[in-house]
């Protein structure tokens, strides 16, 4: 069957048809669709799916079911590795028994990130094979392939994919010929399983003699691919860099060879045949210059040119395109190129499309509660984390955020701020964190901050979802990945269980919202507010009917509007536009969701809600 699958999608598929048993994933753009995919087919194939609670637990979760005989996947994006890395540096050590293929998905261009980051220097730290598709139908191939070469090294496999080749959809040929496994048994063996000291300086022994045997794997891979020619000009690429090269090179008529690297580590014995007939060779690969080094390392030619990424003749940042490889190699040969864009000027033809909150976004609420309260305290400092409500950081949040770092840091670095109180900073401190990055990473920074007596209050902006990756449920939602009842454990348990002042109230009670959050800015100690209120795009899925919010155009002072366009200027809601030809607010109702709280806030009293 042939179909027209996102990059995400196809590695879906080979997952399934390799045999998985069991998947594991937290998401993370560009690599939640891969999991909402596997969600859907687990019902027809009969494999157990989940959501874990952040990337680390994902990874051991799989483990187990690794070591029990089963076939998995552990999904996450490149930022998710960090958080997953402690159990990968030894589950390399220990190897695995069921096939164990990790499924990571870089962001050249941090598109979604907070960094660019190259998973393959995991795979390498690790000392494990990566495998680095170049389009969303070798992604398939090699998603399904991966299980079996886990098993026949045992080993885990990396699948490393980036965002354009997640978010580009392709032709793919889905087989679904499910491969199949035996059945779950865990055999005890602590010298492999268990990683005391003793055992580990043995495994680390074994696992430096298996590198021979994963070069020895990999070179045999169709994955790797030479495609000579009779010029002594070469280019070696990976992942879809190498379709870039090719069309670069069809486009300017250079004529060279190629080797395109879809394993590591790459073959010494393929490369050093590669250069064999060259004289010159160019390198190009997103993200650091991970082949480039190996290369370099590798070949045994005196006589070669080499330009790459640490010659500085190829970008080092950055998500690449055909155009980026036309400009090198029109360098190189001393070729006149000129970008040439689809649409010209597309800048000045397009309005600027800043990020936003969505309309009737419970967060831009908590964010005004938060800018009065600290405006009655004096000021204070604000510290942000990984979310839709990072946008606390811009105008659409009331730039109420200082800081951004990674997922749990808000809270961690609150800490840092909240200690230095003892050294005379009397500012409030106040941590921003969403539901899901709760769960995912601040109870042991909330552990912390009771332990040592740090001064700070945390504000859980619960809009009971994982809303900025797709909706995906969490603890406290009381579903599960497949959208079955399940436990829901409550954020104010957890907080009251360590002991913290807990709690709750709705944003969109504006005063009293307010009033609560600075009498919990006089406090002493750590203290945590949840805000909670649903995510409006979950919320207008249920709801049939929703007011009716409108501009009464004769109470509406336009201009004279004291708080300079309030709704439109400093309010920011999507819904609330400005009508340039009579100089007045008006509502798009198209997108409004009837939550009135611009009414509330509207200086002239002119925002009118009827009640469906």
């Amino acid at each position: 069957i042939i179909k027209f699958l996102l990059g995400n999608e196809a590695i879906a598929y080979g997952l399934v048809e390799g045999g998985v048993e069991g998947a594991y994933a937290y998401p993370g753009t560009p690599s939640s669709e891969i999991m909402e995919k596997l969600i859907e087919l687990s019902g027809k194939y009969r494999f157990y799916v989940e959501w874990s609670t952040n990337e680390k637990v994902a990874l051991e979760n799989a483990i187990g079911s690794s070591w029990g005989g089963k076939r998995v996947a552990v999904i996450m994006k490149h930022v998710g590795l960090n958080v997953a890395s402690d159990p990968l540096m030894s589950l390399a050590y220990t190897g695995i028994k069921g096939g164990f293929v990790l499924v990571v998905a870089d962001d050249p261009f941090s598109h979604s990130s907070q960094n660019e980051q190259d998973s393959r220097r995991y795979a390498k730290f690790a000392q494990i094979p990566c495998l680095d598709p170049s389009s969303p139908e070798e992604a398939n191939r090699m998603a399904s392939y991966s299980f079996e070469l886990s098993e026949g090294l045992n080993i885990p496999v990396m699948l490393r994919s980036t965002t354009r080749i997640s978010h580009t959809r392709s032709s793919v040929e889905i087989k679904m010929e499910r491969k199949k496994n035996f059945s779950g048994k865990f055999e005890k063996n602590s010298s492999q399983w268990v990683v005391i000291p003793a055992h580990t300086r043995r495994l680390r022994v074994k696992l430096s003699k298996k590198q021979k045997h994963i070069k020895e794997a990999l070179e045999k891979l169709p994955y790797n691919k030479l495609e000579e020619s009779n010029s002594r000009f070469g280019i070696i690429t990976s992942g879809v860099s190498y379709l870039y090269a090719k069309e670069a090179v069809a486009s300017l008529g250079i004529e060279a060879s190629f080797l395109k690297i879809g394993a590591y580590p790459p073959s010494e014995n393929m490369i050093n045949k590669f250069l064999e007939k060259l004289n010159r060779v160019l390198i190009i690969e997103e993200l650091t210059p991970f082949v480039e080094e190996f290369v370099r390392v590798y070949t045994k030619k005196q006589d070669l040119h080499i330009w790459g990424k640490l010659t500085g003749d190829v970008p080092e940042t950055g998500e690449f395109s055909p155009d980026t490889v036309k400009e090198v190699l029109s360098k190189i040969f001393r070729r006149p190129f000129e970008e040439k864009s689809i649409l010209p000027d597309l800048d000045k033809l397009l309005p600027p499309r800043p990020p936003v909150l969505c309309a009737g976004c419970p967060h831009r609420a908590s964010f005004w509660v938060i800018k009065k309260a600290l405006a009655w305290s004096g000021g204070g400092i604000v510290t942000g984390d990984i979310g839709c409500y990072s946008l606390g950081l811009l105008p659409t949040g009331f730039s109420v955020e200082k800081t951004l770092h990674c997922m749990g840091a808000g809270l961690g670095t609150a800490n840092g701020f909240g200690n230095l109180k003892k050294f005379g900073l009397n500012k409030p401190v106040i941590a921003i964190a969403g539901d899901s990055t709760f769960y995912h990473a601040c109870i042991p920074a909330l552990i912390n901050a009771k332990w040592n007596g740090a001064n700070l209050l945390l504000v859980v902006l619960d809009n009971n979802t994982t809303a900025m990756t797709g909706h995906q449920p969490h603890p406290g939602v009381g579903i599960n990945a497949l959208g079955n009842a399940s436990a829901s454990i409550p954020i104010e348990d957890i907080c009251r269980g360590i002991g913290v002042e807990v709690r709750v109230q709705d944003p969109f009670n504006i005063d009293e919202a307010v009033q609560e959050l600075y009498e919990m800015l006089q406090m002493e100690g750590v203290k945590v507010m949840i805000f909670r209120h649903e995510c409006p795009l979950t919320e207008a899925r249920r709801k049939e009917k929703r007011p009716r919010v409108y501009v009464d155009q004769d109470k509406c002072i336009g201009d004279e509007c004291g708080c300079a366009r309030f709704c439109t200027r400093v309010f920011r809601c999507p819904a609330n536009i400005w009508d340039y030809s009579k100089g007045k607010a008006k509502i798009d109702e198209t997108i409004c969701i009837g939550c009135g709280l611009c009414a509330d806030l509207c200086p002239a009293g002119a925002i009118i809600v009827e009640e469906a």
